[in-house]
């Protein structure tokens, strides 16, 4: 199914909207929070077992993105939107199944399996695309389309928590919440698939380069570059770093205060979870759009170098002052948020609009391990801590310091990014050769 060729005279600037329409549909994943403590009590779940779904989610997020990427720079991306439509719909509509007939099995498999193939090949659906329709302005155009991702939940979050009020949070309600919002979200995600286009030629704007120009690398290549394990080492390291804090926040923020003149009330946390939503969804837009103006390069040692001073300033002095604390967290989100965004961009300077988004695809396998990486480690840490009789800050001194530690790494290998060797490019011949070729259906 390949996409129509925008006509003579077409926006380029109706591609973001269609994106969109996508990531701030499957940003619901975000959201799957509110949908536990239903299930827990209409189930009989462990806290452990209702967060199956969601993690099973952002594995097959992973790994449908890195297998799936391929397939998505041949078929297009109206083909990449249809898939994830259909998949991330059906997901919730098996799981409807599930909590009506009360079999938790197939509300795992329609969330986090069916579901989570949709996440990924709707995460990389319009990369490529996005990338080729703005070659002067890369990190601004995969940042609007990343930052609906973040921003899903901010929609998704109260809306669920209404229905659920309004319908019941038994397994009834539960069930009628799933329905309406597989139905929903693919009416919603169709506007993309039937707005989107591919650019008529390599120049869509004069004035700008060629998304083709420069070296141009196929992702089967650039796995066996060392540019690209240094990337993967950079994501995975600044997603852990942020994740940490994203996962358990509400928890946090009440126990560093606890016991101080200044406690943090139940709604005041969340409160601050819906802040470093914001933050999230800020940086993606914010620190990307940066990003064109100082560099790829640039920007992330911002990422891991400020990221890292933060950390120390909470393990420091967080305890003592909550404006500190909140504004380090803040920062720490928004490059979270920003570093998911960048990157798609970094790729294209690196390995050329060639397959970028195949080879996004793979590198986005850093996301999975990072997704149980930071967890992991604040939480077991936390635990260890509180089993040996600490409580407030001192719960996460020792996971900040991990973090910390980990940022520097990825810094370091970020250092590391040097030009892909010429033996790794697509011969120019052929590399027109291909574009030609890709292009011949999509004229047709």
């Amino acid at each position: 199914m390949s996409p129509p060729v925008a006509p003579p005279g077409w926006s380029r600037w109706l591609v973001p909207p269609a994106a969109l329409s996508v990531h701030l549909s499957i940003g619901q994943a975000y959201a799957w929070s509110v949908f536990k403590p239903p299930l827990e009590s209409a189930l009989g779940l462990s806290g452990t077992q209702s967060a199956l779904p969601f993690q099973l989610g952002i594995v097959m997020l992973g790994l449908s993105a890195a297998f799936g990427g391929t397939l998505v720079e041949r078929n297009g991306p109206r083909w990449a939107m249809t898939v994830a439509l259909i998949c991330f719909s059906s997901g919730f509509l098996l799981s409807a199944l599930g909590a009506a007939t009360e079999q938790y099995w197939l509300i795992v498999l329609g969330y986090g399996f069916v579901g989570g193939i949709g996440l990924g090949i709707g995460y990389i659906s319009p990369v490529s695309t996005l990338i080729k329709w703005f070659p002067d302005r890369p990190g601004m155009a995969t940042g609007i389309a990343i930052m609906g991702f973040g921003g899903g939940a901010l929609i998704a979050s109260p809306w669920s928590a209404q229905m659920l009020e309004s319908f019941g949070s038994d397994s009834s309600g539960i069930a009628l919440a799933f329905l309406v919002h597989g139905l929903s979200y693919a009416a919603f995600m169709l506007l993309g698939v039937l707005l989107v286009r591919v650019p008529r030629s390599e120049k869509p704007v004069e004035s700008a380069p060629s998304a083709l120009d420069g070296p141009q690398v196929s992702a089967r290549n650039a796995v066996r570059t060392p540019q690209f394990w240094c990337l993967w080492v950079v994501l995975c390291m600044n997603v852990t770093a942020g994740i940490g804090i994203l996962e358990k926040a509400a928890p946090m923020i009440t126990d560093f205060f606890k016991g101080t003149s200044t406690p943090v009330s139940v709604s005041a946390a969340a409160g601050f979870v819906a802040l470093l939503s914001a933050a999230n969804m800020a940086g993606r837009i914010g620190w990307s759009s940066t990003s064109d103006l100082i560099g790829r390069k640039n920007i992330y040692r911002v990422y891991l170098g400020v990221g890292a001073v933060m950390y120390g300033l909470i393990a420091l002095f967080g305890d003592s002052s909550k404006p500190l604390f909140i504004l380090c967290a803040l920062v720490i989100l928004s490059f979270y948020g920003g570093g998911f965004a960048t990157i798609p961009a970094y790729l294209k300077d690196l390995f050329g609009a060639y397959q970028v988004g195949a080879i996004h695809g793979r590198l986005l396998t850093a996301w999975s391990t990072a997704g149980v990486l930071g967890p992991l480690i604040v939480n077991w840490i936390a635990d260890r801590q509180e089993d040996a009789g600490k409580s407030g800050a001192a719960l996460y001194g020792m996971s900040f310091v991990i973090m910390i530690g980990l940022l520097v790494v990825g810094f370091v290998a970020n250092e590391l990014v040097r030009p892909v060797s010429a033996r790794h490019h697509i011969p120019a011949p052929r590399e027109a050769a291909d574009v030609t070729a890709r292009q011949q259906p999509e004229s047709a």
